[in-house]
């Protein structure tokens, strides 16, 4: 039945978009959220349920399930869809969901004391910044390592933080781990992406555990995984022009860069 209801509406998504108006998150009756939380009940007992929100389409609600998932589910309570909604915007479809974890996402990431990151600044006051979630091994964290100098060129400060894809512990673990315990993280970060042996180092007090299971409160499935300022999480890898068009800086590099 998952599967039925996700091709379904992967089927109809765009279409249903089309109609969102700017409502969104309105209030809901609580007769209203009675009515649908006794029918999730009735199907699933047991099941937990979190916030239930108006949607941006009339009729509609958003409600959570199980702590992490979001269904639609119609005013009477005898249909769900399951999928993602987007708003239609000019040259964009815009994900409802993700948008409304943004500032959520901006605020764990607020809290991260600068100095458990890597860090690659560009000389003077950086115009921007991006928070990538990285892994040592994949390959296209490593691409987008090797366009550093010409984001820190362009005034873009990137900030690493650490995410094992084979999980922690792990040998991927490992190589970050070393990394982060090394004198000069940075340095050794250039090295190990480079593929460079580098001798394994261990330090106590290493946030990779912390930060891995920072990036799945925040919804990081892969590497990279870059977060704007606001929180918005951009689709993975992007060639350094077109994140820095996503960061709203000039392609120009800044003064004093050549």
């Amino acid at each position: 039945m998952k599967k039925t209801l996700t091709s379904l509406f992967a089927a109809t998504a765009l279409t249903v978009a089309s109609f969102a108006n700017a409502a969104g998150t309105a209030p809901v009756d609580p007769k209203q959220a009675d009515i649908l939380r006794a029918a999730v009940q009735k199907a699933r007992p047991g099941l937990s349920i979190g916030e239930i929100r108006a949607s941006a389409i009339s009729g509609l609600f958003e409600v959570d399930l199980g702590g992490k998932d979001t269904v639609y589910m119609s005013a009477d309570g005898k249909y769900i869809v399951s999928g993602t909604m987007y708003r239609v915007e000019p040259n964009r479809f815009v994900n409802i969901a993700d948008e409304r974890m943004q500032p959520m996402r901006a605020q764990k990431l607020s809290a991260v004391k600068k100095d458990e990151m890597v860090i690659y600044s560009p000389p003077g006051k950086p115009k921007s910044y991006v928070t990538v979630f990285t892994d040592i091994d994949c390959g296209f964290c490593r691409k987008l390592h090797k366009e550093i100098p010409e984001l820190n060129a362009m005034g873009i400060e990137v900030r690493y933080l650490a995410y094992p894809r084979a999980g922690v512990p792990s040998p991927s673990a490992d190589k970050l781990i070393t990394v982060w315990c090394s004198k000069n993280p940075a340095d050794t970060m250039t090295q190990m992406k480079s593929g460079v042996a580098v001798a394994t180092q261990v330090c106590a007090k290493n946030p990779i555990a912390s930060q891995y299971a920072l990036g799945n409160e925040l919804g990081v499935n892969g590497t990279p995984a870059l977060f704007t300022p606001d929180g918005e999480m951009l689709p993975g890898y992007m060639p350094a022009a077109e994140l820095a068009a996503a960061l709203g800086v000039s392609t120009t590099p800044s003064a004093g860069q050549n």
